[in-house]
């Protein structure tokens, strides 16, 4: 079977994370497609496929015999989709010979546009496949886990020399948690790759330290008739915090290592105001200049209306794993030259983001980040083609004979 064609099964599953929930995982939806994955497994011939309480699945495949010396390798996706958009009753479009023109998004009134997305006629005689504009495609990172599936039947139905192969699916990647509770010594692997990123030249091993910032203000409410030097307006003070912070630093002027501050949500009455960030920054001077700069800010509001008007909550969520990766660069050069053997050009960038590897390389397991083939994540223009996916799983089989050829 073909990985896009298992996608398309495990599109089909609901499980999108909730981010407002304290649950593990956060959405007892999650264990829909983790049973699933189990039962196929143990099908395809991995004899210890399971899944714990928290809706994490493991196997693993044997070594080769002769092969046992060799370097344990992981591979990891994400069972979640993201919470953003729209994740159920997800019905995608096959466009086999895509023309690498526009696509009407089934009836939604979206365009999958070539202004839009200008890569799309480089994917002129693919197998698109797309949303009917009214979800999410779920690629993110339903692609990887049918990738890692379609590698594990490869190997179990063929004839390629392995050292042992541990295969991990997690929980709530999209919230942030789907590191938190993964077994690194019940996993066994030495090494690992997520598959979780975009095209299949994709290589990363550079990602932001990330942490989410919160402001609570409190106000002094009292009749506007009587408020002069009494009143406090919590919504002005809010809008006065986000004033303090460079008007460039966000998403939407920043490219590359360039880091921000990306405010997601606002809320406020006179009485009481709600400010919500990410911070991000690939350098790690500079990202805890970041958060000195915004408790300045709590410290600046609290002078200047009185001891308590400004609350701020800091939460570190995952660090650049750049530093852990790098002692063990035989990572990268295997993917690379695994690449190259196919005729892809690797791409190796910094991502701007985080995946569940950022927070595995600093439990003990490094664990760069491979490309699923997709695009335009979490939402109703997210794509991937199945050619694409394919590339994948023979990258993947590419670097387990690499790592099978020698010792590194």
């Amino acid at each position: 079977m073909r990985a896009y064609e298992r996608f398309l099964k495990y599109a089909a599953v609901h499980t999108a994370s909730d981010e407002e929930s304290t649950t593990v995982p956060t959405a007892e939806r999650e264990f829909d497609l983790a049973r699933m994955l189990v039962a196929e497994l143990r099908k395809i011939g991995v004899e210890d496929a399971r899944v714990d309480d928290k809706c994490y699945v493991y196997g693993t495949i044997p070594a080769t015999p002769g092969y046992e010396d060799r370097t344990s390798l992981g591979f990891i996706a994400h069972m979640d989709t993201s919470p953003d958009f729209s994740g159920e009753g997800v019905k995608p479009q096959v466009i086999p010979e895509y023309d690498g023109k526009d696509v009407a998004l089934g009836g939604s009134g979206r365009i999958l546009s070539v202004k839009q997305f200008p890569h799309l006629p480089g994917l002129r005689g693919r197998t698109l496949i797309t949303t009917d504009g009214t979800t999410l495609l779920g690629a993110d990172d339903k692609a990887g886990v049918a990738e890692i599936m379609t590698m594990a039947e490869r190997i179990l139905h063929g004839s390629i020399p392995h050292g042992k192969i541990c295969i991990g699916f997690t929980p709530d990647e999209e919230v942030g948690s789907g590191a938190d509770h993964f077994d690194v010594a019940r996993f066994g692997a030495q090494y690992a790759y997520t598959l979780d990123g975009g095209v299949e030249a994709e290589i990363v091993y550079e990602n932001f330290n990330a942490c989410s910032a919160s402001f609570e203000v409190h106000g002094v409410n009292i009749h506007p008739g009587e408020a002069k030097n009494t009143m406090v307006n919590a919504a002005l003070v809010a809008m006065e915090i986000n004033s303090m912070l460079p008007s460039c630093d966000i998403p939407a002027r920043t490219e590359m290592y360039e880091g921000f501050f990306h405010l997601t949500s606002m809320e406020g009455t006179v009485e009481k105001a709600k400010l919500h960030y990410i911070v991000r920054d690939h350098d790690k001077g500079s990202f805890e200049a970041r958060k000195k700069l915004l408790r300045f800010i709590e410290k600046t509001m609290n002078e200047k209306y009185g001891a308590g008007t400004a609350v701020l909550t800091l939460k570190d969520e995952y660090e650049n794993m750049e530093e852990k990766v790098r002692p063990c660069l035989h990572l990268i050069e295997n993917a690379k030259a695994s690449m190259r053997e196919l005729g892809i050009e690797p791409d190796v960038s910094p991502v701007r983001g985080g995946t569940d590897g950022a927070r595995l390389s600093f439990m003990g397991l490094p664990c760069p980040n491979l490309g699923t083939g997709g695009y335009a994540f979490h939402g109703p223009y997210e794509h991937i083609t199945a050619e694409g996916m394919d590339a994948v799983v023979e990258i993947v089989l590419g670097i387990i004979r690499r790592y099978a050829e020698k010792e590194q």
